[in-house]
């Protein structure tokens, strides 16, 4: 499963564009010959009882075998304190950025809150740190391999946590928050 978290605030066209590039970041990591696992695109989300119901399915889902998050810009890192927990899956928290360089020159605030996820990414870390959620925390950009084979890592540890060998076919869930 994999599912992309955001809020109403940015508007319907920032909401459609990220929300485009979590496909694309998800079907990236799918694609990946180091990832064992299959990665599975599951929406969006947009309220504190969204995210909830979603950890709960987690759980209960027996092709789940963790959840990766990806939080995009500025994240209400507190609508995530009531699914954190009650989540009892391997977490992975993806620190990554659509786009691999920002354009200093000509940067602004639409583009801030489409294509940069600092300032979501430290707050969802630092709240979660807060809770003592244990967690594995992978840095860099999405289309990196070193960064890629550190998730290929994990992945292969929540497999082998979950089910006792690595699977082919088990989901992998991925949040991406805005």
């Amino acid at each position: 499963m994999v599912c992309y978290r955001s809020q109403n605030l940015y508007g319907e066209q920032t909401l459609i564009e990220v929300a485009e590039h979590s496909k694309e970041i998800a079907a990236y990591i799918n694609a990946h010959t180091a990832i064992p696992v299959t990665v599975v695109y599951k929406g969006t989300l947009k309220s504190t009882e969204e995210i909830y119901n979603f950890c709960a399915d987690a759980n209960h889902d027996t092709n789940c075998i963790g959840v990766i998050t990806w939080m995009h810009t500025f994240s209400p890192a507190k609508m995530w304190i009531n699914g954190l927990k009650i989540l009892h899956k391997p977490l992975l928290h993806f620190h990554t950025q659509y786009n691999r360089d920002i354009p200093w020159g000509s940067i602004d605030m639409d583009f801030m809150n489409t294509n940069q996820s600092a300032h979501g990414d430290r707050e969802f870390g630092f709240m979660m740190s807060r809770m003592r959620k244990r967690r594995k925390v992978v840095v860099g950009h999405w289309q990196d391999d070193n960064a890629i084979e550190r998730i290929a890592v994990w992945t292969r540890a929540a497999a082998d946590g979950t089910t006792g060998r690595v699977p082919v076919s088990f989901g992998l869930v991925i949040i991406c928050v805005m």
